[in-house]
């Protein structure tokens, strides 16, 4: 099962139905890294560091640094970009595919977006 991370300002509410499904889901939150103000580079370092896929909302800057990242040649395992316009329920059930039929290694070096529809 993939390992996540989430951004600042990530929809919690996703994150607990996700839970609800997948209980023994492993993800921290940059709050948890004590990271809430750094930069959208640091936390893609932070995120890379754990081994995580970053889950954001941030769709204008966050992969522009993920593909300069990975241009940079440092290791980047993943970010899921999930739109904030799409329900948390379809949110939810998009993520629990990517996370229980993705292999670990499969998003390294890749920005996917959701809804996957």
């Amino acid at each position: 099962m993939l390992r996540l991370a989430t951004d600042q300002n990530f929809n919690h509410d996703i994150i607990r139905g996700l839970l609800r499904h997948l209980p023994h889901l492993d993800v921290r939150s940059v709050q948890d890294a004590e990271l809430s103000q750094a930069e959208d580079p640091s936390v893609l370092e932070w995120a890379a560091s754990e081994g995580r896929i970053l889950l954001t909302h941030d769709r204008s800057t966050m992969p522009d640094y993920a593909y300069e990242r990975i241009g940079s040649g440092h290791r980047m395992p993943g970010v899921f970009v999930v739109s904030d316009r799409i329900a948390v329920g379809a949110a939810i059930d998009d993520l629990h595919i990517l996370v229980t039929c993705s292999r670990d290694d499969e998003w390294e070096g890749r920005v996917g977006y959701v809804p996957l529809r």
